[in-house]
């Protein structure tokens, strides 16, 4: 019998997106589209037999930094490593278009310091054969990728393509100034934008301490950018804010999504040096979605942490002298000085050293700091921080981390819960991702390479907090609410309708996933950026088949060739199937 379809999922548990109860059925896919979801009697060119195993649509991660690997890559990693089919670029104000070439360094240099991706792999990995946001968009749509990509027009670059010094000095844009960015965002929206972002964030920086070009802009600009989206009908707004003042940032979000009149998400932890601002934003935001406005608040399930070691960008002893004497020789070579009496004494008497970097913040404190160990546990207990297993030991805590460090190699992953972790308790971040005005974001695929390795986040979600999972913690959601999380609660926020749900006439995207299996392992660096520079990766057990598109992209965590996934122009619909 010929084949009627071109693949069919057969004997899996479907979990459909929408929050419905799992149920057993066969999926069909013809033309990368669901056709049938059920009992299916035709064949398919290609079959996966799912019994025993999950079957969810693919998911679709709202907040990535793959701008430039975008424009020099196939294979969008770790993201693709975790079932997600779809990812959104542009977040948090920073990308590469518009742009002038005179700029070009301007923004590699804000990249590089807010997003961690070296300028060297940005300055010979990008080849800039664009101006305008719709000649970019024009490149990524020649490119094929193993998940579809869509993106938003990034403040940074809109300002300074229009100020030029001026915005990268944050001068205040004259009214001439918001009328021009106001065209190109309406521009750029026309051309398949999906929205427009921002930061308002200090810690957001250029790799030479500057402020990001958007910081502290006056409303007056954003709500003029904004009224590119009201006068287009379309589009998402999405920022990142400190929320030091929380009242005047609040009211800039409020005046945004008031001059647009479309939805709007901000970036939102809990942050031990304000460990209950998260429930006044919560509160605000309540209160502003009652009176008509579509806010949401974008959060992260897990810890936020930064992750450090000897093959990472930083290390608790990066900054003494001593260990800046060799921090440039390859790995082995460096254990192998650092294995020296001499130098280990010097580098633990300058311990922690000098620096103006806010990761410096981190470097000392000790009793914050655990090694990865598998299986991992990224809600660790205060006695199993470093400095507690020194003092076990009866040693000095510096010590015996310079141990640990050295030891198999250097190739230690010591981690350090950043945000959401605040008292070594996960209780905030449980609250954020269950309230009805949140959506999971802030997995910052493609950013961070060598310091945060987050982009896990779907696989963590489903291994952490998932009911009847066999982890070191129990899971407390049920996994239809879980995988809804992941799917459609992601792709109908940024506009993306079409995709998320299994059901007749939504997009071919999907997972097979054999959920007693699924184990995160530790975050590894490697070495494929351009100039053969890394960026973490981390891999995981459980993924038996990851479909884009109707084709199978990775079989068991292996790629299979298949390459189908493409960018994304603006908001999409569900495709409407012939009785």
């Amino acid at each position: 019998m010929s084949a009627i379809f071109d693949l069919v999922v057969r004997n899996g548990t479907v979990v459909d997106g929408t929050g419905a109860e799992p149920f057993q059925a066969d999926v069909a896919v013809r033309g990368g589209v669901i056709v049938q979801v059920g009992r299916v009697e035709g064949r398919g060119e290609t079959e996966l037999d799912a019994a025993g195993k999950l079957v969810t649509p693919g998911f679709v991660d709202i907040h990535t930094h793959y701008d430039g690997h975008a424009t020099w890559t196939n294979r969008l990693q770790p993201s693709s490593n975790h079932g997600v089919t779809t990812v959104v670029m542009g977040n948090c104000g920073v990308g590469f278009a518009p742009c002038r070439s005179d700029d070009r360094a301007g923004l590699i240099k804000l990249m590089e310091g807010v997003e961690d991706i070296p300028g060297v792999v940005l300055n010979e990995g990008l080849p800039w054969d664009w101006e305008t946001f719709p000649d970019y968009l024009n490149v990524l749509e020649k490119n094929t990728y193993d998940m579809d990509v869509a993106t938003q027009l990034p403040h940074a670059a809109l300002r300074v393509y229009v100020m030029g010094q001026r915005g990268i000095d944050r001068e205040p844009a004259t009214a001439e100034d918001v009328d021009r960015m106001r065209d190109l965002a309406k521009e750029a929206l026309d051309a398949g934008a999906l929205g427009f972002s921002t930061s308002r964030s200090i810690n957001h920086r250029t790799s030479e301490g500057n402020p990001i070009f958007s910081f502290m802009a006056a409303a007056e600009e954003l709500t003029g950018i904004a009224g590119a989206l009201k006068e287009a009908d379309k589009g998402v707004l999405q920022i990142i804010s400190d929320f030091e003042d929380e009242d005047a940032e609040f009211e800039v979000i409020d005046k945004m999504t008031k001059s647009s009149g479309r939805p709007i998400s901000f970036s939102m932890f809990q942050f031990s040096h304000a460990p209950d601002r998260w429930r006044r934003l919560l509160t605000k935001m309540e209160a502003a979605n009652r009176e008509g406005a579509r806010m949401r608040a974008q959060v992260c399930g897990r810890p936020v942490g930064i992750l450090l070691g000897l093959d990472l960008s930083f290390n608790p002893f990066s900054f003494c002298p001593s260990y800046q004497e060799v921090a440039h020789l390859p790995r082995v070579e460096r254990v192998k000085a650092l294995e020296d009496g001499g130098r280990r004494a010097r580098i633990l008497a300058e311990f922690p050293g000098e620096s103006d970097e806010v990761i410096f913040q981190q470097l000392g404190k000790l009793d914050q700091m655990f090694m990865l160990e598998d299986p991992i546990d990224y809600e660790p207990k205060p006695e199993r921080s470093l400095a507690a297993q020194a003092a076990a030991q009866g040693r000095k805590a510096a010590d015996y981390v310079y141990d640990r460090l050295i030891e198999n190699d250097g190739l230690g992953v010591i981690y350090v819960p950043a945000a959401n972790f605040h008292n070594g308790k996960i209780d905030a971040a449980l609250a954020m991702i269950k309230h009805e005005d949140t959506v999971l974001g802030l997995g910052d695929g493609g950013a961070h390479c060598g310091l945060v390795c987050d982009a896990s986040l779907p696989s963590y979600m489903l291994a952490r907090w998932t009911e009847g999972h066999r982890g070191p913690h129990p899971g407390v959601l049920p996994l239809s609410q879980v995988v809804k999380m992941l799917s459609s609660e992601t792709a109908e926020t940024v506009g993306l309708c079409d995709r998320g749900v299994i059901a007749p006439g939504y997009r071919a995207d999907l997972n097979v996933v054999d959920f007693d299996k699924l184990n995160l392992h530790i975050p590894r660096m490697i070495y494929d950026l351009p100039s053969g520079r890394g960026r973490l990766g981390q891999t995981v057990d459980g993924y038996v088949a990851t479909v884009v598109n109707g084709e199978v992209t990775y079989r068991d965590g292996v790629a299979t060739g298949a390459l189908p996934g493409r960018l994304v122009r603006g908001p999409q619909a569900a495709k409407a199937l012939a009785a």
